[in-house]
This record gives C-alpha cells, structure tokens and sequence, in this order.
C-alpha cells in the first residue's frame, strides 16, 4: 500500500500535519487507540487567543478569567484580560481536527499500532501495522512522520533516538460541577504534592478537572498515590468546591527534557511530543503541536510541489527559533524547582504574586525572553524597594 506521507499518531501534531496537505498527496494517519481523542490523556490547559487563530469553536474550551497560584503559605490571584487561558474538550477538539484532516483527503486507521520501519535503498520507508485481530499491513510511504509522542516510536524503529527518558506523568479525575468558580483555574504547589504540582481546571460542559502531576526519575512516587489522600472535604472546601459524579480518569506523559534542535533526519521527522515541544513550565503543548504540525505539512506539501526536500530545513529551522532559547531556560528551572521543599515555594509564590498579567502568561508559556526577564526582575526589586 503506497502513500506519500506515513503519519505514526493521531494527536494534535500530526492531524494538524496532515490538514495542510493537498488532497493529490496520499497521506495515512495510523493511531493506536480506537477513537481519536480517547482516551483523554492532557488536562488541556491552552490559551483563548492562540484558539481563535486557529479557528477552535468555542464550544470547545473553557474561558478562564482568573489563574490562581497556591502554596502552603501564600496565594497568588491574577485578574486575567488581555491573555485569558482556556480549557480545552479534548475529545472535541481532537475530532474536529480529525476533520480536517480527513476533508484534506488523509485516511486514518484507529485501533492500528505502528510495529517498525526501514528505508530502503531507492529512499522510501517501509512500515508495518498491526490492525485489530492482529491483522497486519506493510505500508510504503516517502515521508514518515513521528507524532507518536514520548515513546518516539519511529526514531527509536530507525536507530535514530530513544523515547524520552525524563518525563512528566499526570493523573487527573473528571467530575460534573456541583459548586465552582467556573472561570477561574488554580495551581498548587506545596506539602499535599511536594514531590509534584497539581491544578483544578474548570472544563467545557460543566465539567471540572483535578489532577496532580510528577517528574520522573526526579522522584518515584506515583501520582495515582497522591492524588486520593489530596481530595479531603477540607481541601475541597478550601477552594470553593462541591463534585458532583467522577465521569472519568485522564492519564498521561509528557517528555520535560531540553528541546533538541535536530527534528529532520532525512525524509524521518519528528513532531509535537515527539519532538520534544511541551512547555517545561507548566507541560502546556496542544498549541504547540498544532502549530508545529501545521507547519510541517505546509513544508511538505512544498516539498511535493517542487519535487525536493529542502523545505523541511525551513520547518526545523522555524522549531529551532521558536523553542530553543526560551526552552533552555524553562529547563533550568523545571530542574531547579523539582528540589523545592515547601518554605521554597512559599517564596517562590510570593515573587509570582508580584507579576502583572503579561509576565504572568509569558512565564507559563515559557515564552521567556531577555526583555521580559529583564523587566520582570525589575518589577520583583521595585516592589522590594515599595515594600521598605
């Protein structure tokens, strides 16, 4: 079975890739889950103005309007105007993308799981897929495409790259909102997750989403152990909250190792988790990969239409600027903070309530640039000054 463009997962990466390819450019999509957005394994924290460009519906997210910041000690509350985070439906949007994609003609198998591939002589990949009842299909394609995230599944088949080996891993129960602040998503840091992080992200349809999440090797503990001991009545209530029934468990990891500039190996390329791009922040990477995504399939749809395949440089190129730089930093800190115990981040929480709104979402989107770091600072020892 010939395709031009061999797409190994069916997230955000690479159907965002594959709505950008013109309909003569034969393109299969291989996911390995039956459905394409479940399981749900993001807690899907992203960002309003980033899905209006895109064109998300808003029935697809939950706007937020006010992002708090809790340790044990201290709380952080920002009034958010000009850069509003939302909350995504996961299942929805993933589908609506999956739309796209198949309107731009790619076919996509679910329920099908990548084995391996090589490349042969004359160029072209040869990849084998297991279809359910262990059916299988030999698959010839010129492009292929790793959108499989942290498992890195055809770099690891080509010898180019293993799956990722520091990693975030997240649990997070769903439930129907009895009582909440529908507008208004809150981190936790502190003594109830010290070895981890947490949040409460109000979502679409009236749901609400609590999770905690880890970075392992950094510690062994598991997320599933700490997140039932968290959910006391005390807790909820601290936070205004009262849940109505648990509709389901969202579970997954995201690679938090520092951003590599090589992405193009030759007609092999990486994209979305696979390619190392969730922020190390926070571990926001939807927008991300579909950013990235689209632009690889612009870059391959060039490459088809002038018979080359020097437009993917363009693509690693544009990855290169975007992420290398500020995700340098945001690993930096991701690794400093992973050793905070709680009077850290009492100090820590301190300092981000003397952010405006702007540094606020620059430091969540690891967006963290000299000026804005400059400015930051500035604002940190002005307040200091005030204060005395």
């Amino acid at each position: 079975m010939d395709y031009d463009v061999l797409i190994v997962g069916g997230g955000p990466a690479g159907l965002s890739c594959a709505a950008q390819l013109p309909v003569g450019m034969r393109c299969l999509i291989v996911h390995q889950d039956k459905e394409i957005g479940r399981p749900v394994r993001t807690s899907g924290g992203s960002w309003v103005r980033d899905l209006q460009n895109i064109g998300v519906p808003p029935e697809f997210y939950q706007t937020i309007n006010e992002i708090e910041i809790r340790s044990d000690n201290q709380r952080s509350l920002h009034h958010m105007q000009d850069h509003k985070m939302a909350v995504l439906d996961i299942t929805g949007l993933y589908q609506w993308l999956a739309g796209h994609a198949r309107r731009a003609g790619a076919e996509i198998w679910t329920g099908a799981k990548f084995l391996t591939t090589s490349q042969g002589a004359d160029g072209f990949f040869t990849s084998d897929i297991r279809l359910s009842g262990n059916e299988s299909r030999s698959i010839r394609s010129k492009y292929v495409v790793d959108a499989s995230g942290t498992p890195r599944a055809v770099m690891q088949s080509l010898g180019l790259g293993a799956r990722a080996q520091r990693v975030g891993v997240g649990i997070e129960y769903e439930y129907e909102i009895e009582e909440a602040q529908k507008d208004r998503a809150s981190l936790f840091v502190g003594a109830p997750v010290l070895q981890g992080y947490g949040w409460i992200f109000p979502a679409p349809n009236n749901h609400i989403r609590i999770g905690v999440g880890v970075i392992q090797p950094d510690t062994d503990v598991s997320p599933r152990d700490m997140i039932d001991p968290l959910l006391t009545p005390e807790f909820l209530q601290s936070y205004g909250l009262k849940l109505g029934e648990r509709l389901q468990v969202n579970a997954g990891i995201i690679p938090s190792e520092p951003y590599e500039k090589k992405v193009v190996f030759g007609r092999a390329i990486r994209v979305g988790d696979s390619a190392n791009v969730a922020t190390p922040t926070v571990g926001e990477g939807i927008r991300l990969a579909i950013e990235l995504g689209g632009h690889l399939g612009q870059c391959l749809k060039d490459c088809h239409l002038i018979g080359a395949d020097f437009p993917l440089k363009a693509y690693e190129r544009q990855a290169t600027r975007r992420f290398h730089w500020q995700y340098k930093f945001g690993f930096w800190a991701n690794q400093k903070i992973a050793s905070y115990g709680p009077e850290d981040w009492d100090k820590s929480i301190a300092r981000v309530a003397r952010l405006d709104e702007a540094q606020l979402a620059a430091l969540i989107r690891c967006e963290l640039t000299p000026t804005r770091m400059i400015s930051a600072a500035y604002s940190q020892v002005k307040s200091k000054l005030q204060r005395a």
